[in-house]
Parts: C-alpha cells; sequence; structure tokens
C-alpha cells in the first residue's frame, strides 16, 4: 500500500507516516506543510487519513487512521495535538481491553476548511469541525462543532461566534 503526498507538499525531515498493511493510505494535499516529530499511524480500523490544501500540521501531534480523519483546506493545527478516530471495547470485564477489539465506528473525524485547532487539541471519533471554526488549547472535541464557532474546554464549549 502506498502514501500519496502531493509533489509541493512540505514534509519534515523528522515526520513518521507509516505504511498501512490494512489497505489504509495517506493522502497530503498540494502547498500544506507537516512539521517534525509529527507521527501518522494507521491502526484500529479501515479509514484513509486525507489532508487538504495549504494546510499546516505543527510539531508533536499525532493522527490514527481509526474509521478515518478528514481536514480540509487552509487547516491550522497547533503543537501537541491528537486525533483519534477509534476507540476500544470494553464491554466484558471478563477479558482484556486489548483482547476486545474496537467499538463501531462514529464516522471518523472531519474537520472542515479555514479551522484553527490550538496547541493540545484532543479529537476523538464522531467529532466534525465545521467550516471557520476555532478550537482552544488544551479542548477535548467529540461531537459536532458548528461553524464560526469559537470552542474551548474539556469536554469542549462554544463561548462565542466569529460571525
Amino acid at each position: 500500500m502506498s502514501n500519496f503526498i502531493h509533489e509541493t507538499a512540505k514534509i519534515a525531515t523528522l515526520v513518521s507516516i507509516e505504511i498501512s498493511s490494512k489497505g489504509t493510505h495517506t493522502y497530503v494535499g498540494a502547498f500544506s506543510s507537516i512539521d517534525d516529530f509529527v507521527k501518522i499511524k494507521h491502526v484500529g480500523g479501515s479509514g484513509d487519513i486525507r489532508i487538504g490544501e495549504y494546510s499546516y500540521i505543527n510539531s508533536g501531534c499525532v493522527l490514527y487512521s481509526g474509521n478515518g480523519i478528514d481536514i480540509g483546506n487552509n487547516v491550522l493545527i497547533g503543537p501537541n495535538c491528537s486525533i483519534v478516530p477509534v476507540n476500544h471495547e470494553f464491554k466484558n470485564p471478563n477479558e482484556l481491553i486489548r483482547l476486545q477489539g474496537f467499538q463501531a465506528s462514529k464516522s471518523g473525524v472531519v474537520i472542515e476548511d479555514d479551522v484553527w485547532i490550538g496547541a493540545g487539541v484532543t479529537i476523538l471519533d464522531g467529532a466534525y469541525i465545521g467550516k471557520g471554526a476555532i478550537i482552544g488549547a488544551n479542548s477535548l472535541i467529540m461531537s459536532k462543532i458548528e461553524p464560526f464557532s469559537i470552542c474551548v474546554g474539556t469536554p469542549s464549549k462554544v463561548i462565542k461566534h466569529r460571525k
């Protein structure tokens, strides 16, 4: 299996983009940039990772393919963020969690165009971040964020709208 990186994308020297053994792929669009110490890992589901054009992923971020990640164009992702579109199963207390596999998909993660994600944000399976939203540092995103919202906190709450 292969990854597809546009010839104008800038991938720093110390980025780790795995080649999937599950048939999933990473796509990086034109003029996007991925900084050093970013880890892109294909685990836990059958989703691809798609990064649009002119998007920037800062140092220390970890992206798991899980049920899929779709990052739009002109998205800014601050340092040390985690995007985790997958959840471990844990229903059976008599079986080790690591042996129970994964829960059914909540539809992966979608980040629309022109979004700014602050440092240390965690985005979980089923999150949908609308166009033009701003996510404050260290927030936890687990659901739908309306376009042009400004959200902060764990779990996140809308504190303002840009429009």
